[in-house]
């Protein structure tokens, strides 16, 4: 049997008594000390997790963090940029892997340039790459992850059963992992970062390689580990539209330099544009187009079919126009009836996350 070696080092095994473990299985906690317990979640609240002031991380050939200062509260926060955007490299310094070629970062109040093995101990990491050794069941992993962060055998296998049965894998926990899928792989690496309670859990990719039911499933786990045990969660991904649906904060960064970093709600927050799709008829085969002329003739004043429209999925079938005040959704209604088209849906639209990339590239063109 081949072990792997914890990717983020051993913990102190003092770190850990009854006080500290808390079931994964049904979302209950079982600490025997209820003022440890109430002083944990009241530190929980009251820390910023991550703060991170004008923090650069340069290579010979590139600069792979350029001055990046942003905060990070408790809760849900997605990290979004392309790939080569710097988030992996940000989570080595996070985690105290990786020096920092200037500025400052803490992680739960503790320094990452000299406080990396005390970090260690309180945040769970799942790496982005495949690094499971196949000949070892997804048990036997955990356990052993579980050991070197510093539980004692009884409690590493009890906390491992608990969490392989949280993330969906308890009645296949005994099998070779090398005959796993990749949603399977992906759920003991996710495992694997809360087999030892940590109070925070970074996710690389956590989606990577898994087909859209897969991807649905790993966002609802990575929602429950905040909501039904409050562990805090920064999760990276290059897919916009997951981290929309699953964080209540949101950082963008592109080249190494923040782009944006506000709630998820101020992202997609409602435009002052209505958005009308309708069914084609015999009479008229373009209903999109027919009811376009017909708002014109309204004046209301539809916005043209373009290159920017054509962005957005979708939008070549539907008419969009400025909400001017109320009024405007009678006469789409109205204008839609005379015609005879079905209208399928009229709907303000809402700002999206790929608009901070495009409103980049329109500054730097310009």
């Amino acid at each position: 049997m081949t072990l792997v070696q914890c990717p983020y080092g051993p913990l102190r095994p003092e770190a850990y008594g009854p006080t500290h473990l808390r079931s994964t299985g049904g979302g209950r906690e079982t600490d025997t000390a209820s003022d440890a317990d109430a002083t944990s979640r009241s530190y929980r609240r009251r820390v910023t997790v991550i703060a991170i002031e004008s923090l650069s991380k340069r290579y010979p050939r590139v600069t792979a963090l350029d001055r990046l200062t942003v905060g990070v509260e408790p809760g849900v926060t997605g990290l979004v940029g392309a790939n080569g955007a710097g988030k992996s490299t940000l989570i080595k310094i996070l985690l105290g892997l990786a020096p920092a070629t200037q500025g400052t970062a803490s992680v739960l109040g503790m320094d990452v340039a000299t406080q990396g093995g005390a970090i260690r101990e309180r945040v769970g990491y799942m790496p982005e790459h495949d690094c499971l050794p196949p000949d070892v069941s997804a048990t036997e992993f955990v356990v052993h992850m579980a050991r070197m962060s510093g539980l004692p055998t009884t409690a590493a296998r009890e906390r491992t059963a608990d969490t392989l049965r949280h993330v969906g894998l308890y009645e296949e926990r005994y099998r070779p992992m090398g005959g796993y899928s990749t949603g399977m792989k992906q759920r003991v690496k996710l495992a694997q970062a809360l087999v030892h309670d940590p109070r925070l859990v970074l996710l690389d990719e956590p989606t990577n390689g898994l087909d859209p039911v897969g991807r649905d499933e790993m966002l609802g786990l990575i929602r429950r580990v905040h909501t039904d045990f409050g562990i805090s969660v920064l999760v990276t991904s290059h897919l916009l539209g997951e981290l929309e649906r699953t964080s209540d904060h949101i950082v963008v960064i592109d080249g190494g330099k923040l782009l944006r970093s506000s709630s998820t709600a101020d992202f997609t927050q409602r435009t002052a544009v209505l958005a009308v799709e309708v069914t084609d008829t015999d009479a008229h085969p373009d209903g999109t187009a027919a009811l376009r002329e017909a708002l014109r003739q309204a004046g209301c004043a539809p916005h043209e079919p373009g290159p920017a429209g054509a962005l957005a999925p979708g939008a070549g079938h539907l008419v969009t126009l400025d909400l001017a005040d109320e009024s405007v959704y009678d006469t789409v209604r109205d204008t839609a009836a005379h015609l005879g088209l079905g209208l399928v849906r009229m709907e303000q639209r809402r700002h999206q996350i790929s608009e901070v990339f495009t409103e980049r590239s329109a500054g730097d063109v310009a």
